[in-house]
Parts: structure tokens; C-alpha cells; sequence
């Protein structure tokens, strides 16, 4: 399946041990992950300036997650769409990657459950629709 992982799973992923880094690494095995500079970016600004990770260990990850995910470019989205037009770089990566699942902790996209043909999933959701087959 091609994904999006919005930063906040991917940060989660990285922050604590648990159900983020479980999906995290499954997506890196088993789907085609599809991301933006802008999430890309987003990542390295929490990890350094919230959680305090050294440079070497973010350039690494992102490494990780460059050379295993497709980087495109997202397309206009309408901003009525969805609460927060901080969202909509996520939203325009569905049709341009072929994206049948964003995977995502954040409130103001979850209530918005599908856009375009991609189900919106908590981390919790996404694992037990994968789980499931």
C-alpha cells in the first residue's frame, strides 16, 4: 500500500518506543512511503528544537526515510478541506503519490477520515487494517 506518514508519527516513531515505531517500521518494510520537504523539514525542526536530538542521529533518520521514501511534490488543495492549512501539504501528496492511506496522530485530519480515495488512520488504526490483511 502507499502511504503518507505525517511528521507526527514519524517524531513519535523516533521519540519513544511503542506503536509509532512498530508502524513506522513496518511501513519501511512492507509499503511504498511518500513524503514532502515540508514534512521532511518538519521532523528535523521537532526532533532538534523539542526533543533535543544530537544533528547525527536526525541526518540519519532522515537519511533513512529519504532513501526509502518516495519525496514529491504536493499539489493545491482546497483549504476548506480541512481545519488547519498547515494539513493540506499532506492532503496534496494523495493524488500525485497514488496514496491509499495517510497515517496520522493529529486531530484536525483524522476527523476528515478520507480525502480523494485515502483513508485517514490513526497509527492504531492503520496497524490493525494491516494486521487484519
Amino acid at each position: 500500500m502507499i502511504v503518507v506518514i505525517d511528521a507526527n508519527v514519524a517524531i513519535a516513531a523516533v521519540a519513544a518506543r511503542g506503536l509509532c515505531e512498530a508502524v513506522m517500521e513496518l511501513c519501511l518494510e512492507h509499503h511504498e512511503i511518500v513524503l514532502c520537504e515540508g514534512i521532511l523539514t518538519e521532523i528535523e525542526e521537532k526532533l532538534r528544537d523539542k526533543l533535543l536530538v544530537p544533528p547525527p542521529i536526525i541526518a540519519e533518520y532522515l537519511k533513512i526515510l529519504r532513501n526509502n521514501a518516495i519525496v514529491l511534490e504536493p499539489e493545491a488543495v482546497n483549504p476548506e478541506v480541512c481545519r488547519d492549512t498547515q494539513d493540506l501539504m499532506i492532503l496534496g501528496l494523495v493524488k500525485p503519490g497514488h496514496v491509499r492511506a495517510i497515517i496520522t496522530g493529529d486531530k484536525d485530519l483524522l476527523v476528515v477520515k478520507e480525502y480523494a480515495g485515502a483513508k485517514i488512520l490513526s497509527p492504531r488504526a492503520f496497524w490493525e487494517l494491516d494486521k487484519e490483511g
